[in-house]
């Protein structure tokens, strides 16, 4: 039996424990707030250049630009994007058993992989995986260059015929508690209503939301100089800005799921002190 001293001291040692979780919610709290603001900016133009390719794709020929070229898939690459730090619940570990899996079905020994966010990378290292690039600290300043930096390396790849095809696992936020694990083709771009990849599972305000800014393309549209030159001159700008939305959907997912996770590690603390406080009276 535990003796008064001993229970004082674990009350001691948990309210410490309280005080740094309830310091890491607000943190949490704060960056969630910014986050939020960044993406909700992001996503309008994000919808809009993808309903116009979409609208472009059936009437063309996807032979006129290599990045639309659907071709038999040998060689695949794998983008996971997790955070660079812990302390989110299953945030990380979610999109690793994703990726795991997605690898899995391609074969190990025909996939490589680009580590987006330490987590990632280490997971991925010690496991011996075939790393193709590595990229983390996007949590101190998140900038459009690291879009822009992880799309060219894909492209570069895919263009030297080196992948066949690239898949992105990554979380899209919805809200403080709710982020959806996504797992979706990067390239070779496919054409389809993009509200089917955005709005599927959402809640219904959550999804009139979206298709306000993302009606989509109807009737015919006259294109200058010809749609075929059009299609290649978005081509580039269109990977750059999915690339950035998903780094910012992952940011405000982390910061949401953190949010979360250290609410529910204050709470169990409380508990816990009254406990103790009980036991020890």
């Amino acid at each position: 039996m535990a003796t008064l001293k001993e229970i004082k001291t674990r009350m001691s040692s948990v309210k410490g424990i309280e005080q740094v979780t309830r310091a890491m919610k607000m943190v949490a709290t704060v960056k969630l707030r910014r986050a939020q603001e960044a993406i909700v900016q992001a996503r309008p133009y994000a919808y809009k250049i993808k309903d116009l390719i979409n609208h472009c794709l059936p009437k063309i020929d996807a032979n006129i630009n290599p990045l639309l070229a659907v071709r038999e898939p040998s060689k695949y690459c794998v983008v996971v994007v997790t955070s660079d730090r812990g302390l989110c619940g299953s945030f990380n570990t979610n999109i690793l058993n994703r990726a795991v899996d997605i690898i899995n079905s391609h074969g190990s020994d025909n996939t490589s992989v680009i580590a987006v966010g330490r987590k990632a990378k280490d997971f991925f290292s010690r496991r011996n995986y075939d790393l193709l690039a590595v990229y983390t600290d996007f949590s101190k300043k998140l900038r459009f260059e690291h879009a822009v930096d992880i799309t060219q390396t894909i492209t570069a790849q895919y263009l030297s015929n080196d992948l066949d095809r690239v898949d992105v696992v990554y979380h899209e936020f919805k809200s403080a508690v709710k982020q959806d694990l996504i797992a979706e083709r990067f390239l070779p771009l496919k054409s389809g209503d993009p509200r089917d990849d955005f709005l599927a599972g959402m809640e219904e305000e959550k999804r009139q939301e979206k298709e306000e800014v993302s009606v989509g393309i109807s009737g015919d549209m006259l294109f200058e100089p010809s749609v075929e030159e059009v299609v290649n001159a978005i081509v580039p700008k269109y990977l750059v800005v999915q690339m950035w939305r998903i780094l910012l959907e992952s940011r405000a997912s982390e910061q949401g799921a953190r949010m979360t996770a250290m609410e529910n590690a204050t709470e169990a603390a409380n508990d816990m002190i009254d406990d103790l406080q009980l036991y020890y009276n």
